[in-house]
């Protein structure tokens, strides 16, 4: 081989050596600043898949299931996750309600206590045209798939109003609820009862599906086949 053409040869390989250390001496440097690429990615896709959701709150349902017909129901949570309520509830449920059509809270109640997981969403949500389009677009998914009852359509969209009760956590303005109850035990027993609920500034259809996995029509005091 020529010398001049192994010097060449040298001096490229020196110089792309150079350009990949000096990359990632500049990587380094950014990730350190908390303005890497790295950090950026996470946080871009933070952003598109959060929608801002908080822990899942665990509250023991105690005594109440009671029916309740000839007086006012109030709850203490907003929005309610289990409690006392109507005799009716919504056997054919819609997924979606407006503040229109929405039946009172307490026969939503004992639909929760029949296994189905409930969106409520809040006034600033029933404000927003671009916002209430997307929580009925994500109903809507769930009424496509028939009303068997089964874990996959056990679902209800419904708003929280001011007359219903207190409003939800500062920022948050959607509240996902299950009635939850341990479906190996049918002695009857509330012990194992609680009611579950997940706070969100924003929704997805994902948390929602992840939702509905999660707390499936079954793992409810009377989401059962027997009575349905």
């Amino acid at each position: 081989m020529p010398e001049h053409t192994g010097r060449t040869r040298l001096a490229v390989a020196v110089s792309v050596a150079a350009v990949i250390v000096g990359l990632a001496g500049w990587a380094w440097q950014q990730d350190r600043d908390g303005d890497g690429l790295a950090d950026a990615a996470v946080d871009g896709a933070r952003a598109a898949g959060d929608p801002g959701c908080g822990a899942v709150l665990r509250e023991p349902a105690g005594d109440a299931g009671n029916h309740i017909d000839d007086e006012p129901i109030g709850y203490g949570a907003a929005p309610p996750s289990f409690g006392d309520h109507r005799s009716r509830w919504e056997v054919r449920a819609l997924t979606y309600y407006d503040v229109e059509n929405r039946p009172e809270a307490p026969v939503l109640v004992h639909n929760l206590e029949h296994g189905y997981n409930i969106l409520w969403y809040d006034q600033t949500v029933v404000d927003d045209s671009a916002a209430l389009a997307h929580v009925r677009e994500i109903a809507d998914d769930y009424a496509t798939l028939g009303r068997s009852r089964d874990p996959g359509t056990a679902f209800i969209a419904a708003p929280w109003t001011d007359e219903d009760g207190s409003a939800f956590p500062g920022g948050m303005h959607y509240a996902l609820t299950h009635w939850y109850a341990d479906p190996t035990d049918r002695t009857g027993s509330r012990d194992d009862e609680l009611g579950l609920t997940r706070y969100c500034a924003g929704i997805s259809a994902e948390v929602v599906q992840q939702w509905m996995v999660d707390h499936p029509l079954k793992d409810a005091p009377e989401g059962y086949p027997d009575l349905m």
